[in-house]
């Protein structure tokens, strides 16, 4: 291969999985990574978990040892790409300069949706997306604070966790009628909202935020119904939203993310995307989705670099997710569908599986508190066998006898 540059626009996980990979691949040329952070790549997850926790480090865990990105050539600068030139194969920085690539990454991840109602825009209200909003909510939570969570999903769950250990006044405000309704079925949401119960945690469903009280800093919270949650400090998590106006002002196709197929590529052959801007579309397999995990970035930055490598990518790897609340953790594999039949595996105390069956497959599993059947439900899901759905509840049975039982009886 000629040594040319490849650039890459981002430096999360999807960015650098991507940079090493093509460094392990033996990529003979330039790999520039342009990024707007001035501090080096780091891990995302324990901004909102262990971060937040009494007595734990004020410092980003590095994504790579220091060091690292020189020892292996992978050049790093501070910026912003302002415009993608398709067809001068360059990108310009918002400083004005100039760069060309033989192949371009974009990787610039998601932002945390803002809340925009009336009063929204006083003091006290943070979002947790990055490591300086991690330090700004740190700084914000201590003994008798009275906190109002908005939003019940992995981040809003994780902070309101971390705020009750604190010994704050936690609140937590959801549109919907259960927790994490979007990720997980109902005996999960249940089992997490007893959880945050009995650590102190109020829950309020069904609560829409109207406006946000207050003059040079938050004092309360007023919902469509009237009713006012006082608050010295808000936290939103409702979401985020793919960071896709770079590829859309190039002409890269993008709906809700930025389309790539299993490989990377966007809908210009010298262009690859990975991350959370990204949408998986493959028409083939009938998926269109995107999806936000740490996982997915690795494994999409890492495939784009051994598309351009012309390396084998990993086009069967199942998606796997996970948060940890109050200690105990919930791990997920597979994409769960609201259609699908939901069997749990034991009884809903600190340790069981929910399996989310399709077609008498297994589509997607959900296990709290233990790991047991984690790696064996990630294998049934790649393999697409069927599953006894009688014998799968059964914990006393392993996952993979369910299977092997169906098929030799059938057989």
């Amino acid at each position: 291969m000629p040594k040319d540059t490849i650039i890459i626009g981002g430096a999360g996980h999807a960015g650098v999985q991507a940079a090493v990979r093509l460094r392990e691949l033996d990529w003979p040329g330039r790999i520039l990574m342009i990024a707007p952070d001035s501090e080096a790549p780091y891990e995302r997850p324990p901004l909102s978990k262990d971060f937040l926790k009494p007595g734990s480090s004020d410092d980003a865990v590095p994504l790579r040892k220091a060091g690292y990105f020189e020892d292996k050539g992978i050049e790093r600068v501070q910026g912003r790409i302002h415009q993608v030139v398709r067809d001068g194969r360059h990108v310009l920085l918002e400083d004005g300069s100039r760069h060309d690539y033989v192949k371009l990454i974009l990787a610039p991840g998601s932002k945390a949706r803002r809340l925009t109602v009336p009063g929204s825009d006083v003091d006290g209200i943070y979002q947790l997306k990055t490591w300086e909003d991690a330090a700004a909510v740190k700084g914000a939570l201590g003994p008798g604070t009275r906190v109002a969570v908005i939003g019940a999903g992995y981040i809003g769950l994780e902070v309101a966790a971390a705020a009750a250990s604190l010994g704050c006044e936690t609140t937590i405000l959801e549109f919907q009628d259960r927790v994490m309704s979007r990720v997980t079925s109902e005996p999960v949401s249940r089992f997490f909202e007893r959880v945050h119960e009995t650590k102190g945690t109020r829950l309020v469903f069904g609560a829409a935020v109207a406006e946000v009280r207050g003059d040079d800093r938050v004092r309360e919270i007023v919902t469509s119904d009237g009713t006012v949650y006082p608050a010295d400090v808000v936290i939103v998590g409702i979401g985020v939203v793919p960071l896709q106006e770079l590829a859309q002002d190039c002409g890269l196709r993008a709906e809700d993310g930025i389309i790539v197929d299993r490989d990377g590529r966007t809908s210009d052959p010298d262009i690859y995307a990975a991350g959370d801007a990204t949408r998986l579309v493959d028409e083939g397999e009938g998926i269109n989705r995107r999806l936000e995990s740490i996982q997915n970035a690795v494994v999409q930055g890492a495939n784009a670099a051994n598309h351009i490598m012309g390396a084998p990518t990993d086009k069967r790897e199942v998606p796997w997710f996970w948060t940890v609340q109050h200690g105990v953790r919930l791990q997920t594999a597979g994409v769960r569908d609201p259609d699908d039949t939901v069997v749990v595996r034991g009884s809903e105390g600190e340790q069981f599986s929910v399996l989310y069956l399709r077609e008498g497959r297994l589509a997607a599993i959900d296990t709290v508190g233990s790991l047991r059947d984690f790696n064996p439900g990630k294998k049934l899901i790649a393999a697409g066998v069927p599953l006894d759905p009688e014998r799968a509840a059964d914990p006393s049975i392993k996952l993979s006898e369910a299977a092997r039982d169906l098929a030799t009886r059938k057989a």
